[in-house]
């Protein structure tokens, strides 16, 4: 009897997220305070939303990659090394890769035929 109402007490506590593994965050812009997030916000957040950066996950070269195309063709201006550096490296440890977030494409060979195909050459011919 005491093990059932210990079990009952005791369950629902293991569901419960212990508080220091939320980790806290800028209500401003959503992004975690840590370590450059400054940096981050003042940067990121001059041109677009704290929640487009949120959201995104990727490894440092990913991230790179997004600076670097940002910078060709939506006039982000060029970043001082260091600061590029600070950017990088909060970046790539607050949002990096998500593993399990999503499964690989299936192969062609595994998808169902699209049934718009012949329609789509009917109408064209």
């Amino acid at each position: 009897m005491l093990a059932r109402r210990m079990r009952r007490l005791l369950l629902p506590l293991a569901f419960v997220v212990p508080l220091g593994a939320w980790a806290e965050t800028d209500p401003d812009s959503g992004l975690v305070i840590a370590e450059g997030w400054e940096t981050v916000k003042s940067t990121c957040t001059a041109c677009h939303s704290g929640a487009l950066v949120t959201q995104n996950a990727g490894s440092r070269n990913r991230w790179e990659y997004l600076i670097r195309w940002m910078q060709e063709t939506q006039g982000l201006w060029p970043l001082p090394p260091e600061m590029e550096n600070t950017i990088l490296d909060y970046l790539a440890k607050h949002y990096g890769p998500k593993e399990g977030a999503r499964r690989a494409p299936l192969p062609p060979s595994m998808m169902p035929e699209n049934p718009y195909k012949a329609a789509k050459q009917d109408s064209a011919g």
